[in-house]
């Protein structure tokens, strides 16, 4: 027997269908939402879950994720004879970063460097400073900042994150400056410059590893924060990566930078400050 459809039960079905449409809209924005993430890979502004890392401010737990999930295969390397600067000696390798590279493995400097086209995924390195790091990095800062904070110092995060253009910008004008002030040619001139500004592509800033802290000074080795960091650290997976003495500074071919601190993990920071070498060293690339 058919039944009669009230006024009631067409409103209903009404209803019923417009929170379908909703539901499935929602659903596919959300797709296209992923989709263009994974396409960009820039920026993840929220971190829930993040495969080797964790939140925590146990730096054990941190270095035993970090640990078992890291790769050991070291990342493939080109020669870059074509690049810019090779006509002041810089012909470096090109590295490539993937997900699975282990970033204590990651050397850059005036013999590595990274592909134009490379961009980490990043996360804020403090919850609201907008300075960014290595999506993987930056929750090992925000729980060393903490840390700090909890023993009365301020780890201001300085710079973070730079962009290849970026790198190559300052770079640039730092050769002219050099080559105004100091009456050198080019070519002299930009392997000075290379000696504190990074060559493009061999910044570690580049690959969001690195971090400029509190001060871009060599005074900020007489604050109550480089002597916290120089104490703690390494724990958290950092290291001084341009040390002041002789030896360090002729194998890494970069002057004393007090502020700059490296990620490396838990695991490698901790040898490499027991054993008192540089990372080139450390990873046997000193020359």
């Amino acid at each position: 027997m058919n039944k009669k459809i009230t006024p009631r039960v067409i409103k209903m079905i009404v209803i019923q269908s417009f929170i379908l449409i909703i539901a499935v809209t929602t659903v596919g924005a959300a797709v296209n939402v992923h989709n263009e993430y994974k396409n960009t890979g820039k920026v993840q502004t929220e971190i829930t879950t993040i495969p080797g890392v964790t939140t925590t401010n146990n730096s054990e737990e941190m270095s035993k994720n970090e640990e078992t999930t890291a790769a050991t295969s070291p990342e493939k390397t080109t020669v870059n004879s074509n690049y810019e600067y090779s006509y002041a000696g810089f012909t470096p390798k090109t590295i490539n970063i993937t997900a699975d590279t282990p970033l204590s493995k990651v050397l850059l400097n005036g013999s590595n460097v990274l592909p134009k086209g490379y961009e980490p995924t990043l996360a804020e390195a403090v919850k609201g400073s907008g300075v960014y790091l290595d999506y993987r990095v930056a929750p090992f800062y925000q729980a060393m900042y903490d840390k700090a904070l909890e023993d009365g110092i301020t780890l201001n995060p300085v710079s973070g994150y730079r962009s290849y253009e970026l790198q190559t910008n300052n770079f640039e004008n730092f050769i002219d400056e050099i080559m105004e002030n100091q009456g050198l040619d080019r070519t002299k001139a930009t392997v000075k410059a290379a000696t504190e500004i990074m060559i493009p592509g061999g910044s570690e800033h580049n690959a969001g590893l690195a971090m400029d802290i509190g001060s871009l000074s060599e005074s900020f080795e007489d604050t109550d924060e480089f002597a916290w960091l120089s104490e703690n650290a390494a724990d958290y997976g950092f290291i001084l990566r341009y040390p002041k003495d002789e030896k360090s500074r002729g194998i890494t071919k970069v002057v004393y930078e007090p502020w700059h601190y490296r990620f490396v993990g838990v695991e490698t920071a901790k040898d490499i400050k027991n054993k008192g070498v540089t990372l080139e060293e450390y990873l046997g690339a000193a020359n």
